[in-house]
């Protein structure tokens, strides 16, 4: 199976449209609103990862022990690089010894580029199903029916504390 890759949400708030209007608006949310939201969001992605190598040690670990290979291959997935990002505004007199003077002006969640766009990505799992999103014989079929069995060890080897769940990606 070639490299996967999943991705993560944005943080931009999707207003409902006034009665009588036809078109939603995208909207950001104050800095202030923005800054925890996409703090949240990255220490999520930061959890996610730190869950799905836990899961490829788990099946490490299960290979090393067992008699033969898997007669399957398993993906090789992994979730975007991202950082948070904050500009800060350049200080307007000079700074206070060891202090910083500058203020803080945005904050950006920052992922890499997926080539191809949204028509390339797949919704292997819904966050309300715990089973594929995809039917057998569908491409991806594998790569979904190999996400929710990851679910399972999350939840196992968690004490039943937490999965990754809304899998998608190319």
């Amino acid at each position: 199976m070639p490299f996967q890759q999943l991705a993560q949400s944005s943080s931009k708030a999707v207003r409902a449209p006034p009665p009588g209007a036809d078109k939603r608006r995208i909207v950001c949310f104050s800095l202030a609103d923005e800054l925890p939201k996409l703090h949240c969001e990255a220490n999520t992605l930061y959890w996610a990862k730190a869950l799905l190598t836990m899961t490829y040690n788990f099946i490490d670990g299960a290979i090393v022990h067992s008699r033969e290979l898997p007669p399957f291959d398993i993906p090789q997935l992994r979730f975007v690089e991202a950082g948070l990002a904050l500009a800060h505004s350049q200080p307007t007199k000079a700074p206070v010894k060891g202090k910083s003077s500058s203020t803080l002006c945005g904050a950006y969640l920052l992922e890499e580029k997926i080539e191809g766009g949204s028509a390339v990505f797949t919704k292997f799992i819904h966050n309300m199903d715990c089973g594929p999103s995809l039917d057998e014989g569908e491409e991806g079929y594998g790569v979904a029916q190999f996400l929710a069995f990851t679910q399972h060890v999350q939840y196992i080897q968690t004490s039943k504390l937490v999965f990754i769940s809304d899998y998608q990606g190319k």
